[in-house]
């Protein structure tokens, strides 16, 4: 891990007038950003400006990474090399290539720069901004580890010189640990309006603690502790990166508002033919302007993406549905597995908080491994481009790439090669997988 993480602390733009006073577009000294609240604050705001913004981001590179790989996006300019090695995938994916390494390094920005937050946390003695804070920052730093655990098999914990890496297992325990004990804080403390005030709006913090206890308590097999946290988070609640004309949506911008990156491959979402949307289902209207392709053969994607101003959720109320469902469904509980994943089959655009849903009739007489494949036919329709779609492809074994073939499967790749930044500045880096 090399040491410019550390040093390299970004202080957000400005997004809106009421923190406009803490704004500072250059690099500042760690010992500047924390030494006030103010500074933390500044700090705790930038780090979703480096989560979010432009094409180096991990939100870019992490719904473009996982598309590519899982065959829901097609690349429409082969000048695009990068795109083209991931949707390609196999050893085509080269340890060069920028979306793995911008993947990579911003995740472990975000990581390190989260830490200078919660390492600091006692110059808050406002309990309310402390929450704020200690949330904001378990928030950002849990979505750093979450990603590293999605594309890589192993990544450092720890932000030093030639780190120790840790296997994927480990990285989601400690997503876990810091988003349990950031709740308990804010449960304690509730985080005050003297922070919001300051603070990206957006985010609501105790629901998205919860949101992504459950997310990633599922990928560890903690079924228990995902439904625990799932049945917390209140469905009707948004809670979103925001952006604006400044601070633009980085897949509009770069994407779908132009036919020269990449758009959706076509209606499928990335699913084969026997799991494909049916015709009836009225998510397809929502992420594609049309189900017809224009005139040059391509599918036009929207979905959270139609302006560069569109916010993007951190989590979607059907994840939450289909975390409880596949939960229960591997505790063998299929009455209530069933119930839940009926919740989002029949859930109509109104009844949901950001106005998707397929309004199906419910299923019924499904054994349990009917159950699970309809749980992630769902989830790859209902999460479409959001970064999840290859931890899904694996956890639900679908059939995976070969090294000679790697487009045989439902994936390119399993996990992605270490970027040469990495292994060029740490001798720890492991060898690559092989796909």
């Amino acid at each position: 891990m090399r040491t410019k993480y550390i040093y390299s602390i970004v202080l957000v733009f400005a997004l809106a007038s009421c923190y406009e006073e803490y704004t500072n577009p250059s690099a500042t000294s760690e010992e500047q950003a924390t030494a006030t609240v103010e500074g933390l604050i500044s700090l705790s705001n930038g780090l979703q400006s480096k989560y979010t913004t432009s094409r180096l981001s991990p939100v870019y590179n992490g719904i473009a990474g996982a598309g590519l790989s899982t065959k829901g996006l097609k690349v429409l300019n082969p000048g695009n090399t990068d795109e083209v090695q991931l949707e390609g995938g196999g050893n085509s994916v080269a340890t060069s290539n920028a979306i793995v390494r911008n993947l990579w390094e911003q995740d472990n920005l975000v990581k390190s720069n989260s830490d200078l937050i919660l390492g600091n946390l006692d110059i808050a003695t406002d309990a309310g901004i402390r929450s704020g804070l200690h949330g904001t920052a378990a928030i950002f730093k849990a979505l750093a580890l979450g990603n590293l655990a999605m594309f890589w098999e192993q990544a450092p914990i720890v932000v030093e010189q030639n780190a120790s890496f840790q296997s994927r297992t480990e990285l989601l325990t400690e997503a876990v640990a810091i988003l349990e004990a950031a709740e308990a804080a804010v449960s304690a403390n509730a985080v005050s309006a003297a922070f919001y005030n300051k603070a990206v709006t957006g985010i609501d913090i105790p629901n998205t603690l919860n949101a992504l206890i459950a997310r990633y308590a599922l990928m560890l097999g903690d079924y228990d502790k995902a439904l625990a946290a799932a049945g917390k988070v209140n469905l009707s609640v948004k809670s979103y990166f925001q952006f604006n004309e400044t601070n633009r949506n980085p897949i509009f911008e770069t994407a779908l508002s132009n036919v020269n990156v990449f758009q959706p491959r076509d209606l499928s979402m990335g699913l084969p033919a026997s799991l494909a949307p049916v015709a009836e289902d009225k998510r397809i209207d929502f992420f594609f302007v049309s189900r017809a392709p224009d005139a040059a053969g391509i599918f036009r994607g929207k979905g959270f993406f139609t302006s560069n101003s569109s916010a993007i959720p951190v989590y979607l109320p059907g994840e939450i549905l289909l975390i409880q469902a596949e939960a229960y469904a591997r505790k063998d509980d299929l009455a209530n597995a069933l119930s839940k994943l009926n919740d989002v089959v029949t859930k109509t655009p109104e009844e949901d908080a950001w106005m998707m849903g397929a309004s199906l009739p419910e299923l019924d007489g499904l054994t349990k491994d009917e159950i699970l494949t309809e749980i992630y036919r769902n989830r790859a329709i209902e999460l479409f481009m959001s970064g999840l779609t290859l931890e899904d492809n694996r956890r639900f074994e679908r059939p995976a790439p070969t090294v000679g073939n790697p487009a045989a499967g439902e994936r390119t790749r399993n996990f992605y090669p270490y970027p040469d930044t990495e292994r060029d500045n740490n001798v720890n880096t492991p060898n690559n997988p092989s796909i």
